[in-house]
């Protein structure tokens, strides 16, 4: 599995890539197809206003890929919630192709 990592607008600090790195990892167990990982962490520029930080994560298999964007007030609330939606989107397809 190769994962891509890319921050648009910031510097991300190797604490925040070794968090995202484990997270993604934890997807090869739920399905052993997995070709490749993107991951995009963007801060959001909206002028005047408290800037979201927004995480999409792009997900390959064989013959499909899968998308997930999300925004928080934080990079690691984003994430989560991206990689809690992109794991059932992952499960349920695997689901799919077992039955």
């Amino acid at each position: 599995m190769n994962v891509n990592i890319q921050t648009v607008h910031f510097v991300a600090d190797s604490k925040l890539t070794d968090y995202v790195t484990k997270k993604i990892e934890k997807l090869q167990t739920f399905h052993d197809k997995i070709v490749r990982v993107e991951v995009f962490l963007k801060l959001d520029n909206v002028v005047h206003t408290i800037k979201d930080k927004i995480a999409e994560i792009n997900v390959h298999v064989p013959k499909h890929v899968f998308f997930v964007k999300t925004s928080s007030k934080s990079f690691e609330e984003s994430f989560d919630n991206a990689i809690e939606s992109m794991t059932n989107k992952v499960k349920k397809h695997k689901a799919r192709l077992a039955s």
